[in-house]
């Protein structure tokens, strides 16, 4: 596994490890199974505090992407079953609050393409 951390980058380090594990987990890089570092381990590797990796780990596993197994450590949990699931809700959640407030399909979905531009810089 390799991770870079850019001090200059605007993301908070917490944030980027974060979606640095994820995108390798939904890529296929860091495989089902695979062992993660130590929250110590990895802080050590990158130079940022062990609070600042275990904040990174606890939204990871939050989201699915990670889990715990005790002292057995962390692993790649299964490929986008809880995202997906989570994703899903999240989105239904939407759709039921467009029509709550009386907007429309394309108003609604105008929105939801917006703020993906937003977050995904396109």
């Amino acid at each position: 596994m390799t991770l870079k951390i850019d001090i200059d980058d605007s993301a908070p380090p917490y944030e980027q490890v974060r979606a640095r594990i994820s995108e390798q987990a939904r890529s296929g890089a860091l495989p089902v199974g695979y062992r993660l570092p130590t929250v110590r381990g990895l802080a050590e590797s990158l130079g940022l505090a062990a609070n600042t990796v275990a904040k990174a780990y606890r939204a990871l596993e939050a989201d699915g992407v990670i889990e715990t197994r005790g002292r057995n450590g962390t692993f790649v949990a299964a490929a986008g079953s809880a995202a997906d699931r989570e994703l899903a809700s999240a989105a239904q959640a939407y759709v039921e609050r467009a029509r709550r407030l009386g907007l429309g399909e394309d108003v609604a979905l105008a929105a939801v393409r917006d703020a993906l531009r937003a977050a995904y810089g396109e």
